[in-house]
């Protein structure tokens, strides 16, 4: 099964990278952005509330896990793209770096230090919802890995988890109306990958919360105007990420009635969506955009895959965002590099 996985993945690597010898040299190199940033402490971006002078500490000291990679969330998910690769390429070099890796990271102190950071009142809304998904996303990963049981990974990183659902499960029913910008808040992307984890570990109640807001807050909606998108900084896309967002909430029949008074030109083959363009990529904000191409790749496959007889098409404008961006992760500037590995690789894997 897992040759099986393996060629599939290569197969779909090959197609978007084209030249590249193989398909684990490519992803190892990826994989390499993440191993060298994640001990990388400066610059750093805290993002913090201070509720008092205990917090005026190094990055390293309040976050003793996810400190690098110029913030908390990148570094969440740079751990989560390692996580990913560690279950796709066994008995290779990078399964003993990142379990090596791991063994350093996800010990018990250093998860305890990091749920202590969500205690006070103030910080129970750090990283809501953006980092709170890629914490979920990551521990789903763990949780495949044939390595979680003799080492612990995902169990050691538990307390954490279960006080990001707590906090999704609090924080939902208070939400009167969505976020729809094109950055981390965006309510649709958090809900997203939060469902998935709730179906990954069976947590029925946590499923049935997301679902119930995901109808509150999208089911009435229609006519997206994506022609407005994107935005200056966007790296999600407003429409495209509630799109998919819903594929995942409704059965077939009721997605595509929703999808047609949503966006109802996805339908039409000739439907064209332009890339997002970067002209400064040592701009933190302006990088963005490449993101942004990813992310907007990642969600048409998993829409085209809930219609694939009316929205195969979406698969190859979905290739080309991949291609405007994709020579543009590997060596490039360290305000995009040290987050755009996760978001390619992610979109890879939707495929």
């Amino acid at each position: 099964m897992k040759r099986i996985l393996f060629f599939v993945f290569a197969v779909g690597l090959k197609t978007v990278f084209g030249q590249v010898d193989t398909s684990y040299e490519k992803m190892y190199k990826l994989a390499k952005v993440p191993i060298e940033c994640i001990h990388k402490e400066y610059p750093n971006k805290l993002n913090q509330t201070l509720t008092d002078s205990s917090h005026l500490q190094s990055p390293s000291e309040l976050h003793p896990i996810f400190y690098g990679c110029f913030d908390w969330h990148s570094s969440v998910h740079g751990h989560w793209l390692l996580a990913s690769l560690l279950n796709k390429y066994p008995g290779t070099t990078l399964e003993k770096e990142v379990i090596d890796l791991f063994d350093e990271q996800f010990q018990i102190p250093k998860v305890q230090k990091e749920l202590l950071y969500f205690m006070p009142k103030l910080n129970k809304s750090f990283e809501r919802t953006y980092g709170w998904a890629w914490i979920l996303k990551l521990q789903v990963e763990l949780k495949k890995s044939k390595h979680n049981s003799t080492h612990k990974l995902s169990e050691n990183l538990q307390s954490l988890v279960d006080e990001i659902v707590k906090n999704y499960k609090t924080f939902l029913p208070k939400m009167v109306y969505p976020i729809r910008v094109g950055e981390h808040t965006n309510t649709a992307f958090g809900l997203s990958f939060a469902l998935d984890y709730a179906r990954e570990i069976g947590d029925k109640e946590f499923e049935e919360l997301i679902i119930k807001r995901a109808k509150d807050f999208y089911l009435s909606d229609n006519g997206c105007p994506i022609s407005w998108e994107p935005s200056g900084f966007d790296f999600i896309s407003p429409c495209l990420q509630e799109a998919e967002l819903m594929s995942k909430v409704l059965d077939e029949k009721d997605f595509k009635k929703w999808l047609e008074s949503f966006m109802p030109q996805l339908f039409d083959s000739e439907f064209t969506l332009e890339p997002g363009k970067v002209l400064d990529r040592t701009d933190g904000k302006l990088v963005h955009l490449d993101g942004l191409n990813f992310s907007r790749a990642w969600c048409l496959y998993n829409i085209a895959k809930k219609l694939p007889k009316k929205l195969n098409h979406l698969n190859k404008i979905g290739d080309e965002h991949i291609n405007s961006s994709k020579e543009q992760v590997l060596g490039s500037d360290y305000m995009g590099s040290h987050w755009l590995a996760s978001f390619l690789v992610y979109a890879l894997i939707c495929q």
